[in-house]
């Protein structure tokens, strides 16, 4: 089970929604970029402990240019997630700010799609459709 990408992306999907309940509680009484940064320094400090403990360690030096720069926009565009993210669920309920945010599931299909020649059965854009309507009907519901 745990060589299937569906138990992960399944395990991945828990740990977001609880991501989204306990950031709610936790930025009431923050500044949510401040609530950010911590956030961030928890999981660099625990990342850094599981790859430095499983000997999953690389040289850097070793990294193409490529491999580097979409890393590096990649972290930038986590970093933009989250500090909109956690600004949201400041502002909003975390039921309807978390579907809006799975509205990246589309994005994703589409980017997809047009930059990386990615491929989907009409089934898989009904489903894609489906998603996009389900966020909007949770955010206006």
């Amino acid at each position: 089970m745990t060589e299937s990408w569906q138990f992960w992306a399944l395990l991945a999907a828990v740990f977001a929604a609880l991501t989204a309940i306990f950031a709610k509680i936790g930025v009431s009484d923050i500044n949510s970029n401040f609530a950010t940064f911590l956030r961030t320094i928890v999981v660099v400090a625990a990342l850094g402990l599981l790859v430095w403990s499983t000997g999953e360690t690389q040289s850097i030096a070793a990294l193409s240019s490529k491999t580097l720069t979409f890393l590096v926009l990649s972290g930038l565009a986590t970093g933009a997630s989250w500090l909109c993210y956690f600004r949201a669920l400041q502002l909003g309920n975390a039921s309807q700010v978390a579907p809006v945010d799975k509205l990246s599931v589309v994005f994703v299909a589409v980017f997809g799609a047009l930059l990386l020649g990615e491929q989907m059965s009409l089934l898989g854009w009904g489903g894609v459709a489906l998603i996009a309507a389900g966020a909007v009907m949770v955010a206006v519901g």
